[in-house]
């Protein structure tokens, strides 16, 4: 039988969570089970495509693989944040040589922020009601 090959990375950001396969092919786009031409047909910002896209530019592998990429939570710009990670780490499994140059450019860091939860009594997280004198 021949061998599969298959990088599996995880990327978290808020509340997204995005699983990244990465196989040696000619840069086709599956996500969630749906075929992309590009990342912008799905992200629509510019901004967020760049950002997901990063670890795959800064290494130079963009077009050598086939993602496959099952994301879900959050809204686009976590979710992008996530496939970013995502990448990162699949590429690392790929080739380790590459840790130290994604390390340098803060594409393994997980971004710890999430969003504070409500307060009881308050009409958001800090936010009081407003003060009325009479």
């Amino acid at each position: 039988m021949a061998d599969f090959v298959d990088y599996y990375g995880t990327g978290r950001r808020k509340t997204s969570v995005a699983r990244v396969h990465l196989r040696p092919g000619t840069g086709k786009l599956l996500i969630n089970g749906k075929e992309y031409k590009d990342l912008k047909e799905y992200l629509s910002n510019d901004a967020w495509v760049r950002s997901a896209l990063k670890p795959a530019v800064v290494t130079n592998t963009i077009g050598r693989f086939d993602m496959l990429i099952r994301v879900n939570g959050g809204g686009l710009g976590g979710q992008a944040g996530a496939i970013s990670l995502g990448i990162a780490r699949a590429l690392v499994k790929f080739n380790p040589d590459l840790k130290k140059l994604l390390r340098q450019n803060s594409l393994l860091t997980r971004d710890p922020r999430e969003v504070e939860r409500k307060k009881y009594g308050l009409k958001k997280a800090r936010r009081a009601p407003q003060f009325s004198k009479r």
